[in-house]
């Protein structure tokens, strides 16, 4: 993930800079695992996001602000218990890993001074939020891990809380020149240098390994043997990055606009093939990789529902179409029945019972001979009465059979513009009038428990003159 330790390394020292002597003013959870803590520092409000969830999981100052619940969620509400007032002291990360510890002080519940710590783990889906007293022990967590989810590492209020379990990795930032030879020398040089460093080097993302290799090689797939020359040189600079606090917040932005990739160090593996933006914080940096990203993530969970009915409608329309457009095709055989059945008719004295086919000359076309079916059981007369009533039920359903295809296309069209619609919410609000439209449209029965919400009454809009009155 590009979320890596050196990523999260930068972040904490941005976030130890401007929340200095903060004090945690508000809190919010606006999903089930993002957390939002605003801190009042330097005479200003900072908004400190921290993410938990299993695709996108990442902390950072944040500038964008997101609709909140209603009612708070249990873990907001102990968070605000906890930390509401709260003096912000530090935050550090937990060895060169995706674990930062943010410490504050608090006061416990006889009203004395104590300090109460937030501990992120960025791991993918096994983020998570911990919430510690000053011994360690375990006062809440986002996401509680029992003895049936784990039996190495358990976090439970009431517990101790202990680091996730060590990978038995060198940390990068302060591995000697003789230890990296060591590692090289005992390597197979048709190994894929990436997996060499992300094998052999605590929190070091593919991304930012194959930015190593590429620095040494010119290419991001390069074994150990086509870069051992000059791989040393280039991991021990990105190693000065660390150690040097100097990052260069680097975002890869593809031809449609959409971020493809961000990092701390500079992205020169995507010279050419993508736009590089350099931004002013890795703050800024995090947010518009995310923004986008979460956002679509976020509607596809909170609207899940939505979305599985109108796919289900646009499954059901397209094959709709698809089996009338075939009955349709068949109707142009109609005109091939009357044909049939005129030509029978106008040389009914020519023809028997018995025949099971016969050749007639096409009075239509001058010189051409039709063959045509015919059934043996039937006089002449009466197959030529069952082709005109094939003529007769073709052009009615050719008739039925357009006007459904209109309908179908028509209704596929309301389902698109439903689509993007959704594709254009952003608040709960949005997506509740969505699901209101789709109630009244027929759709919303196949929503489990649905019951449309009452509308409430519009906020008047407020303004204020430039002398100061409402």
């Amino acid at each position: 993930m590009a979320f890596d330790a050196g990523m999260l390394s930068f972040v904490l020292k941005e976030i130890n800079e401007k929340s200095e002597n903060g004090r945690v003013d508000k809190i919010y959870q606006p999903a089930k695992d993002e957390t939002v803590f605003v801190l009042r520092a330097g005479g200003k409000d900072l908004r400190l996001l921290i993410n938990a969830g299993s695709s996108y999981p990442r902390m950072n100052i944040t500038e964008i602000k997101e609709e909140n619940p209603a009612v708070p969620p249990m873990f907001c509400m102990m968070l605000r218990k906890h930390f509401t007032g709260a003096k912000f002291i530090s935050a550090a990360q937990l060895g060169f890993d995706r674990a930062a510890r943010m410490a504050f002080e608090c006061r416990d519940d006889m009203g004395f001074k104590t300090q109460k710590h937030i501990i992120v783990e960025i791991m993918g889906k096994y983020s998570n939020i911990i919430v510690t007293d000053n011994d360690d022990r375990i006062i809440g967590v986002l996401k509680p891990v029992d003895f049936s989810a784990s039996k190495i590492r358990q976090l439970l209020p009431g517990m101790k809380y202990t680091l996730p379990p060590s990978q038995d990795k060198m940390d990068p930032t302060s591995v000697t020149e003789e230890e990296f030879d060591e590692i090289l020398s005992k390597t197979d040089v048709s190994s894929s240098a990436e997996k060499i460093l992300t094998k052999n080097f605590s929190g070091i993302s593919s991304l930012v390994a194959r930015e190593i290799v590429f620095r040494a090689s010119g290419n991001t797939s390069s074994s150990l043997e086509k870069c051992q020359n000059k791989l040393k040189e280039s991991f021990f600079e990105f190693a000065g990055v660390l150690n040097g606090n100097k990052p260069s917040p680097t975002l890869a932005v593809g031809e449609d606009g959409m971020p493809i990739d961000y990092s701390f160090i500079d992205l020169r593996q995507y010279a050419g093939k993508a736009e590089i933006v350099h931004l002013d914080s890795p703050g800024l940096l995090i947010d518009e990789y995310y923004v986008q990203r979460a956002k679509e993530e976020r509607l596809h969970r909170k609207a899940s529902d939505i979305f599985r009915i109108l796919s289900n409608a646009q499954a059901r329309i397209n094959k709709k179409i698809s089996l009338q457009t075939d009955e349709l095709e068949k109707c142009e055989d109609g005109d091939k029945y009357r044909l049939w059945a005129d030509l029978i008719t106008a040389n009914i004295y020519a023809l028997k019972r018995g025949m099971d086919k016969a050749s007639l000359a096409n009075y239509f076309s001058e010189g051409e001979m039709v063959e045509i079916p015919l059934n043996p059981r039937f006089t002449p007369s009466q197959n030529a009465q069952v082709y005109y009533k094939k003529y007769n039920k073709s052009k009615t359903a050719k008739i039925h059979l357009t006007r459904q295809l209109e309908l179908a296309h028509q209704e596929m069209e309301y389902i698109n513009s439903v689509l993007d619609m959704l594709s254009r919410a952003e608040t709960e609000n949005e997506l509740s009038e969505i699901r209101a439209e789709l109630y009244h449209s027929g759709y919303a029965s196949k929503m489990k428990n649905y019951s449309e919400k009452k509308k409430s009454a519009p906020l008047i809009m407020k303004f204020k003159t430039s002398d100061g009155h409402d």
